[in-house]
């Protein structure tokens, strides 16, 4: 695991009222096609996690200290300053693939993205599809 996982918890809030509340419009915009991304990749509906996580699936972790908990097994969350797209086996493992992403930076597990036109789409759902197969399949 690239670091510790986000320690944020699934909520009954809904995803919906989540997305139109967003007030960038290129946020909102990309927010709603990752929802339909993230759907098709994981098979898994959409879930609040905490209050600006929009997460799919879970899966759980356990360190060698004995540390362990549930996280999302793949999620964004439309931010201010760009969307944040979360690979939870870290982005390290995907860096042959998003060399060819398009305009983007990194964290040890996110991905920050300021719109979904200016990237390949096909490179992005390969990704997420690489990460989550990684998390749920330990």
């Amino acid at each position: 695991m690239a670091n510790e996982p986000n320690k944020t918890t699934p909520t009954d809030a809904d995803v919906d009222a989540f997305l139109a509340a967003v007030e960038h419009p290129v946020r909102r915009r990309d927010a709603r096609r990752l929802v339909e991304l993230m759907t098709r990749v994981t098979g898994e509906q959409p879930q609040m996690w905490g209050p600006s996580i929009v997460g799919f699936g879970s899966y759980h972790y356990e360190y060698a200290s004995g540390r362990q908990g549930d996280a999302i097994a793949a999620g964004f969350s439309p931010r201010k300053a760009a969307t944040t797209v979360y690979l939870a086996d870290g982005t390290e493992s995907h860096a042959d693939l998003l060399a060819g992403l398009g305009p983007h930076t990194t964290g040890a597990s996110c991905l920050y993205i300021k719109d979904l036109d200016a990237i390949d789409l096909g490179v992005l759902e390969e990704a997420v599809r690489r990460s989550y197969a990684a998390v749920t399949s330990r």
